[in-house]
């Protein structure tokens, strides 16, 4: 019986003192990013009676069979999910304010209105040459914020482009690191320290990777991970130590396309999908744009084209160009503006070309075109910004449900060091008795 309970004292002993490690290291670890909150499994042990006690149970102790990791694979899973949406819609969110930024800070609106103004006073006096001067200054103005536009969305581009191509290099790097983690997960003991860092590991890299695009996991009998980019119906990222690498293509107008050996991959969250989303935008606000330019061009040219300049010779075109980014000045001089109408004599007064001209303008509404170009782009920010609060709030509540399961909280820990403490005291005092049980035997001997 002594024997009995000196063995059952011990594994007590055991048990409470891996315990107290575990806990320890649990407090040792409340700040480190990605641990998992662990905890001993511990199981009863019981052994079969001795002669003549067939059938008999006797007690044994107990049995530690390993660490376990509070953490639940739903609420992982949601974190990652969350959090990919919440990454591209604020990824989507800063290509919008820069690309509204860029278009906006350009000057378009006011330097329309300015040549417009500029306009007005020469019918005054359509052959004063600082009135004239000052009309073609205003129209030099305008296409140079059209070059400023076109230059703001190029850089746009150009830092969406960059940052897309930085991330796909990131998810092969993670892809990798991911692999070799199953190859380990595969050879490693269940319930051991190591296992259970490598759990963490792996969980690390996935929640990584998913910010730069949604992934969907599948989790092998030896814990090992499967990886489909671009959710359920991607194709396979990673699949034990393998990997099938992301590819980026970039298309004639800028908009950017993803694959890997296994086919296309459509992203819906992550970075990289806000990414490519930026540069659509990039691209269709581009493509209006040289659409107001050459409405502008148009109207200014043909009307330039029914009258006649200073000197009485036939109009020249006022602008040259076909896009936003080669827009400019044709004329040399202010001497240049067509006022007057077609056979009109040299130093003519009569307003009615530039009357004409001012028509063609409005005619084509390129300032309204500007001001709808401002406002789609302003709401579609507006609009953004809202959701990427919401997904923002939403990824928000799904970590903080994570984090309640997963995290170290210090108070529970404190509690469980006395708790243990307690235990290895308790299991220490049955050892003396046991100890002084035998002492007792040996005397009655």
């Amino acid at each position: 019986m002594a024997s009995d309970l000196l063995n059952i004292a011990t594994s007590g002993v055991r048990a409470a003192r891996i315990a107290l490690d575990v806990t320890a290291h649990n407090i040792a670890n409340a700040g480190t990013s990605g641990y998992v909150r662990r905890s001993v499994r511990l199981s009863e042990l019981a052994s079969a009676g001795g002669m003549g006690q067939v059938g008999d149970l006797s007690f044994s102790g107990v049995r530690t069979d390993g660490m376990v990791r509070n953490v639940d694979a739903f609420r992982q899973s949601e974190v990652r999910r969350t959090g990919a949406d919440a990454a591209r819609a604020g990824t989507e969110l800063t290509a919008y304010q820069n690309v509204e930024a860029a278009i906006e800070q350009s000057g378009l609106f006011p330097a329309m209105t300015a040549l417009d103004e500029a306009l007005q006073q020469l019918t005054a006096d359509p052959v004063d040459p600082s009135l004239r001067t000052a009309a073609l200054e205003q129209a030099r103005t305008l296409t140079r914020t059209f070059n400023l536009a076109e230059q703001g969305l190029t850089t746009v581009a150009s830092g969406l482009k960059f940052a897309a191509t930085d991330g796909t290099d990131q998810v092969n790097r993670l892809a990798g690191e991911l692999a070799r983690t199953n190859l380990q997960l595969a050879r490693s003991t269940p319930g051991t320290a190591d296992h259970v860092l490598l759990l963490d590991q792996r969980d690390g890299l996935l929640g990584q990777i998913s910010g730069y695009g949604d992934i969907a996991t599948t989790f092998g009998p030896d814990q090992t991970v499967t990886v489909r980019i671009g959710g359920v119906a991607g194709p396979p990222l990673v699949a034990g130590g393998t990997v099938d690498p992301l590819m980026m293509t970039t298309a004639a107008d800028g908009t950017l396309s993803f694959a890997n050996g296994a086919g296309a991959v459509t992203l819906s969250g992550g970075t990289l999908a806000g990414q490519a989303q930026g540069l659509v935008l990039v691209r269709d606000n581009r493509i209006a744009l040289d659409g107001i330019a050459v409405a502008l061009i148009s109207a200014a040219n043909g009307a330039q084209g029914s009258g006649v300049a200073l000197d009485g010779s036939p109009g020249q075109p006022l602008f040259s160009g076909t896009t936003a980014a080669d827009i400019g000045v044709a004329l040399s001089s202010g001497a240049g503006l067509a006022t007057a109408p077609s056979g009109a004599a040299a130093g003519s007064r009569d307003p009615a070309n530039l009357a004409a001209l001012r028509g063609a303008l409005s005619t084509a509404d390129i300032s309204g075109q500007i001001d709808a170009l401002l406002f789609q782009v302003s709401s579609a920010t507006q609009g953004r910004r809202t959701t990427s609060e919401a997904l923002d709030a939403i990824a928000g509540s799904a970590r903080i449900a994570l984090d309640q399961q997963a995290g170290v909280n210090l108070d529970e820990e404190a509690a469980n060091l006395v708790r243990f403490q307690q235990a290895f005291q308790a299991s220490g005092k049955a050892i003396q008795i046991a100890a002084d049980l035998f002492d007792t035997l040996l005397a009655i001997r």
